[in-house]
């Protein structure tokens, strides 16, 4: 699903789809944050499900904390739609162990899904199934790109989102097993070339401010820096920050001493990939994400048998192939 039709067609559909019915079930999507535009696609697609689906018995409810950075909120907001008797939800968790908890304190039976971010393996028998990226592939191709532009590796610096989150983690470590050709590598240390500097990887909590001001601050430290991995794309988010970071290294990016690979291709970033502020974006396709999750809460409340997990792929663009990012 292009990011077209995920965010400029849709505006004339979604503002005239009819007004959901009072009696509605609800189905409701809970991100980590509405301040990410990447969720924002998500919510596109539930909007697109309404408007596709006019009196319906169901409404898709789109729903999160207003920062990314509230843990507690994400899981308050759950806590509040059980209670208020929603028919399913689907999670995207920013803390996976505290929003598996308490899905298992109240509501162990609730068909419950999650949606972009999964929770950890000891806990996902609360859910039905995951819908979303391959999160592991993502990292692993994320390194496959660093390793055509850096084939002796390099230094590197690796930029993650909440320490919980457990598809940002497992990215971290497609990421690590793939340049290090080893599987469960913690580290970086200089398997294939490639070191981890002192200080990474950072957390950026999901706020773009902070991970602007990460990357400056690792820049400076690191003048001999060969690469820098945004395993989520927050930076670019906040296009004109991140154009003025990397503007700090804009002749070290031309000439690939200093490498950027990227998560997720939204316009910003695929903005910043065409003036050449990354060499690679790998991206989501989170409109799709939003648009089946109201379907597969469906087939859960049928008691329909649904695959696990069910993947959404990736789109990659780099130099050679710039292909999603040429014209989006």
């Amino acid at each position: 699903m292009t990011w077209k039709l995920g965010l400029y067609a849709l505006a004339a559909t979604v503002a005239a789809a009819p007004a959901l019915a009072q009696d509605a079930k609800t189905l409701a999507i809970v991100v980590k944050g509405l301040d990410n535009p990447f969720f924002e696609q998500i919510n596109l697609g539930c909007q697109k499900w309404l408007a596709d689906n006019p009196g319906s018995e169901y409404e898709c409810l789109y729903t999160g904390p207003a920062s990314s950075a509230d843990e507690a909120g994400e899981v308050q907001i759950v806590d509040d739609l059980i209670s208020a008797g929603v028919a399913a939800i689907a999670i995207s968790p920013s803390n996976a162990p505290a929003m598996a908890n308490r899905i298992r304190q109240m509501a162990p039976s609730l068909p419950i899904m999650t949606i972009d971010a999964d929770f950890l393996e000891a806990d996902r028998d609360l859910r039905k199934t995951y819908l979303g990226t391959d999160n592991y592939l993502m990292g692993v191709k994320m390194a496959e790109e660093a390793a055509k532009l850096k084939p002796e590796g390099g230094s590197v610096c690796l930029q993650l989102g909440n320490v919980a989150a457990d598809n940002i983690n497992a990215r971290a470590q497609g990421f690590r097993d793939t340049a290090s050709g080893e599987k469960g590598i913690e580290r970086l240390t200089g398997q294939k070339g490639w070191t981890e500097v002192e200080g990474c990887p950072v957390f950026t909590n999901d706020q773009a401010d902070l991970a602007n001001q990460q990357m400056s601050d690792v820049f400076t430290a690191n003048p001999d820096l060969d690469a820098f991995i945004l395993i989520g794309g927050w930076a670019q988010f906040a296009p004109q920050a991140y154009a003025q970071v990397t503007d700090q290294v804009m002749d070290k990016l031309k000439s690939k001493d200093l490498i950027i690979i990227a998560g997720d291709t939204l316009p910003p970033q695929t903005q910043a990939f065409r003036d050449g502020r990354s060499h690679a974006q790998v991206g989501q396709r989170p409109f799709e994400m939003g648009l089946r999750a109201p379907d597969v809460m469906l087939q859960l409340l049928k008691g329909e048998t649904v695959e696990d997990p069910l993947y959404t792929g990736l789109d990659v663009c780099n130099q050679d192939d710039p292909g999603f990012c040429k014209d989006n």
